[in-house]
């Protein structure tokens, strides 16, 4: 049962590693095209989802053990497609992308490191906790 959990947990982590991951190539890109005209910033929904899947009266061990995890997906959208602050009709903001970039950069670090001490705690496990 302990192993059935462990991955549980380390599956979803893994899930928002990817969609971290996926993010930064969005926030890049939007970064690449800061300068282009007509360009509309994008931007990855992967919360929302989460937030979604795991929300409800059960427990967060429960939700997670009977999580469908092939329907989380990350999905890359367009943010305010008819919008622009720009005469050339981009609506890329440079500092906003660097920031949310940076905070992204920090999200997946922090996932990895769960991820690595999920995986600590399960072969701390099975060699005995140390002895």
């Amino acid at each position: 049962m302990i192993l059935s959990g462990a991955y549980n947990y380390v599956n979803v982590l893994d899930k928002a590693a990817d969609a971290s991951w996926k993010r930064n190539d969005v926030l890049a890109n939007n970064i690449a095209n800061a300068d282009t005209p007509n360009y509309k910033r994008k931007d990855v929904q992967f919360e929302t989802y989460l937030i979604g899947a795991i929300g409800g009266t059960d427990s967060l061990d429960r939700t997670i053990a009977n999580m469908d995890l092939d329907d989380l997906n990350a999905t890359t959208y367009t943010e305010q497609a008819g919008l622009s602050y720009r005469y050339d009709g981009n609506n890329v903001d440079i500092t906003t992308e660097n920031v949310e970039l940076a905070k992204n950069q920090i999200r997946y670090n922090t996932l990895m490191s769960s991820i690595n001490h999920e995986f600590s705690d399960l072969k701390a496990a099975i060699s005995g906790g140390g002895r």
